[in-house]
This record gives C-alpha cells, sequence and structure tokens, in this order.
C-alpha cells in the first residue's frame, strides 16, 4: 500500500509548477517519481537540478550508468527504480545477459564496485585501482560513486514511500527472481 501518493497533476500549483521548470511549457508524462517529488517543490527544484547531470549528463557510459543503477535496484529491492531502468538499460545497449548479471550477482567488476559502496560506502584499494583503471577518469570515477549513491538514496524514498509503479510498467517477474543473487 502507497504510504505517500504521488500528486495529481490537476493538483499541481503554480510553485509546483516552477520547481520543475518546464522546457519550452511541456512537462514530461506522468511518471510517479516526478509526481512524488512534486508534494515537496523546493526538494523536487534542487533535486531535479543535480540529478539531470546524474541521468543526462554524466561522464559515464549509458550503459555503465544503467547496469550501476540496476545493481542499485537490485540490491536495494526496489521495484519502481528497477521497473524504470531496465527499460532505460535496454534502450542504452545493455544486454539481456548483463541484466541477469546483475541479478545474479556475478563477479563483474562493476557488481563488486556497487556491492561494496552499498554496503561499505568504500571500495577495498583493489576495487578502486580496478574501477579506476577502467574508467580511465577522474571524473568518470566521480560519477560512477555519486550515480550509485543518487540512486541508493532513491530507492530508499521510493521504497519508504512504496512508490507504485507507474501505468503500463512492468518489474519483469522482479519478485520471483530474488532467489538468487544479492
Amino acid at each position: 500500500m502507497t504510504r505517500l501518493p504521488p500528486l495529481p497533476r490537476d493538483e499541481w500549483d503554480a510553485e509546483t509548477v516552477a520547481a520543475f521548470s518546464p522546457r519550452e511549457g511541456r512537462f514530461p508524462p506522468p511518471n510517479n517519481a516526478l509526481d512524488l517529488l512534486a508534494r515537496h517543490p523546493p526538494l523536487a527544484k534542487a533535486f531535479m537540478r543535480y540529478n539531470a547531470y546524474t541521468l543526462n549528463r554524466s561522464s559515464l557510459p549509458a550503459a555503465v550508468r544503467e547496469l550501476a543503477v540496476l545493481r542499485v535496484a537490485w540490491r536495494r529491492r526496489c521495484r519502481y527504480e528497477w521497473a524504470q531502468h531496465v527499460v532505460i538499460a535496454r534502450e542504452a545497449g545493455v544486454t539481456e545477459a548483463e541484466i541477469e548479471e546483475v541479478r545474479s550477482g556475478a563477479p563483474t567488476l562493476l557488481n563488486r564496485v556497487v556491492d561494496e559502496l552499498d554496503e561499505r560506502s568504500d571500495l577495498s584499494d583493489e576495487t578502486y585501482r580496478e574501477i579506476a583503471a577502467e574508467l580511465g577518469d577522474d571524473r568518470r570515477l566521480m560519477d560512477l560513486v555519486f550515480t550509485v549513491g543518487t540512486y541508493g538514496l532513491l530507492a530508499l524514498a521510493f521504497n519508504t514511500f512504496r512508490l507504485p509503479l507507474d501505468e503500463g510498467m512492468s518489474d519483469e517477474g522482479f519478485d520471483a527472481a530474488f532467489g538468487a543473487g544479492a
């Protein structure tokens, strides 16, 4: 049961509309995550600007970003984040085999990075050296750490408020698949 439901668009006031600063007067289609943030316009305004960087302007390759987000969603058991980002990951070229590696907890470097950050809020020296060499750029490394943290925060909020999936979204057997990997 939803604890804090998304705010229906017809209930948005001028402050809420201003918080989302629509480009060209258009808003994205209804989206429960945005509509949840609409309940707190000052928070929405600050977070949307930051998250726009993480999602759209980060130096990370989109597939790397999405695999990291999926691993966070999987570890945090965040159905909403998983459903949204499986779609985005596929659009970024992530394969079904790579998605299964996220689910199963395969010993990939990226899974290890996310797992260590999620468990300890730190990376072992070995993992740090490997991911720094793999990414080859300080900004990419920072973007990866901030992406994991950002989507961990979102998972925390979405789970706490029991954010429902957007209409038409599928969790793709999310519950059934939880037997493998964590």
